[in-house]
């Protein structure tokens, strides 16, 4: 399915997601599909919420009115539950997009990656690891629709490569896509690597303070790069010192 045809339901956590990042939150969806669904659930009466109310209409953006009827529990994320749970039964979505920093929502995210569509997670870098790693992509809003001269995207500054390095998880998945996509001579398409990358988990290079998958890539120093015929390749540093031992010691026949 193209991206332009793909339904995506939009559901925000207002209490656990800041108002001002709506915009290129609803830039980043559109990247992925038409958002025909765009719902925000709280308790409307709070005064916390002001923020929000002012980006309902322009953005239209339905308000679920959820009353917080006991003290220390959280309506509004039941109600986001069950609504979403609803869309997934009713067919009428291919993915989802979901606008929270509470780990809450990781099974919700299991259940529906489970019937085969998509979730974009859209949080603060707050968030804890279990609900980012759980969904098909997610973006740490405080990385988005930043000008480079900004004093937020100094502080979001791109991780050192030593640090990228050390990151045991990233090394792996980025080994093992590229290891996927491979031809014989060690040589993967980079699209084909994203590809492999978004089926085994969620990685947006932003997150890192790299602006596309390929500046992550040669950030890490683990991974050569070039450019043939339009399209940009990318060989694990290894696979060379592996193909140069099966020329040199060649499997006996």
């Amino acid at each position: 399915m193209k991206p332009e045809e793909k339904r995506i339901a939009l559901l925000i956590d207002a209490d656990n997601a800041p108002a001002s990042k709506i915009d290129v939150v609803l830039a980043e969806v559109a990247r992925h599909g038409v958002a025909n669904v765009r719902r925000a659930y709280g308790d409307w009466k709070s005064p916390h919420l002001q923020q929000w109310e002012a980006a309902l209409h322009p953005y239209a953006i339905r308000p679920m009115q959820q009353f917080a009827y006991s003290t220390g529990k959280n309506a509004a994320d039941m109600a986001m539950v069950i609504d979403a749970m609803d869309l997934l039964s009713g067919g009428s979505v291919d993915a989802f997009a979901l606008v929270s920093s509470d780990a809450d929502f990781t099974p919700l995210v299991m259940r529906i990656l489970a019937d085969g569509l998509k979730v974009y997670g859209f949080g603060q870098r707050k968030t804890p690891e279990p609900f980012v790693n759980a969904c098909s992509l997610f973006t740490y809003v405080e990385g988005l629709g930043q000008s480079p001269t900004s004093l937020e995207a100094m502080v979001e500054a791109p991780a050192e490569p030593k640090k990228l390095r050390g990151n045991t998880r990233l090394v792996l998945l980025m080994r093992n896509a590229v290891e996927a996509a491979s031809g014989d001579d060690g040589w993967a398409n980079l699209a084909a690597v994203g590809s492999q990358i978004g089926n085994q988990a969620s990685l947006d290079s932003r997150n890192y303070g790299y602006r596309k998958l390929s500046d992550l890539i040669e950030a890490i120093g683990l991974f050569d790069l070039k450019r043939e015929n339009q399209k940009l390749l990318v060989r694990d540093k290894r696979s060379v010192s592996k193909n140069s031992a099966a020329v040199e010691y060649p499997l006996a026949r």
